[in-house]
């Protein structure tokens, strides 16, 4: 059974996440190979500068998500282009806004569609899983990134 979905118009993800870190720590961990396997999947590979192209690969025979890196600006901001994944993504910029916010680091996620459907709903319930995840990283080194996160439905 699938739910009701309006499927008129754009559609924007947004999350806020604040972390108790300097904008340069958690940039590390949103900037970096290194940083991103941390918190989203254990398997990334590519660049993470601006100009860049990485690949996120969750347990398929090809990777799941390739980014071309739009934009890295140290302790700032990181933008990332979707060109190769799941039809949904295509074309879609993903934004990691990074500021100092009142004793922590907001980090504060934007990402829009063509048109709202069910897998958006599922996207933004991951989404909101793996910031934590990079929370619970970069605070306690806690962090749970596929594939040891916990899963929402049969979908992931």
């Amino acid at each position: 059974m699938t739910a009701n979905v309006v499927t008129q118009g754009p559609a924007t993800i947004r999350h806020r996440v604040g972390i108790e870190a300097p904008p340069t720590r958690v940039f590390e961990w949103l900037g970096t190979t290194a940083g991103l396997a941390e918190w989203w999947t254990r398997d990334v590979r590519g660049d993470a500068a601006a100009g860049g192209r990485l690949e996120f690969w969750f347990g398929g025979p090809g990777p799941s998500a390739v980014m071309d890196v739009v934009e890295a600006t140290p302790a700032r901001r990181v933008v990332w282009r979707c060109v190769e994944g799941p039809e949904e993504w295509m074309g879609t910029e993903l934004a990691f806004d990074v500021a100092d916010g009142d004793g922590e680091t907001v980090v504060l996620f934007t990402t829009t569609w063509r048109a709202p459907n069910e897998f958006l709903y599922h996207c933004s319930t991951r989404w909101a899983y793996f910031l934590l995840s990079l929370k619970a990283g970069v605070e306690r080194g806690a962090a749970t990134p596929w594939p040891d996160d916990a899963k929402s439905d049969r979908w992931g």
